[in-house]
């Protein structure tokens, strides 16, 4: 169940990864909703992810904090 979670989430991220604000809005429901384990696969996911899209860099301390 929670790895069909964590693929959804990523999905969602993909997708709304044109407006930042909404990219940080959906990432803070994705952390209260993910398990501590697969915080991990995101926080390296999400780096890998906006390595080439850098208005998303501000999200990055989100998943930080």
């Amino acid at each position: 169940m929670s790895k069909v979670m964590f693929d959804y989430t990523k999905s969602v991220l993909e997708r709304v990864s044109f407006d930042p604000t909404l990219f940080c809005k959906e990432l803070e429901k994705a952390i209260k909703a993910l398990l501590p384990y697969e915080m991990e696969l995101l926080r390296e996911w999400l780096l890998s992810f906006t390595s080439e899209k850098p208005e998303l860099k501000q999200c990055l301390l989100i998943v930080n904090s």
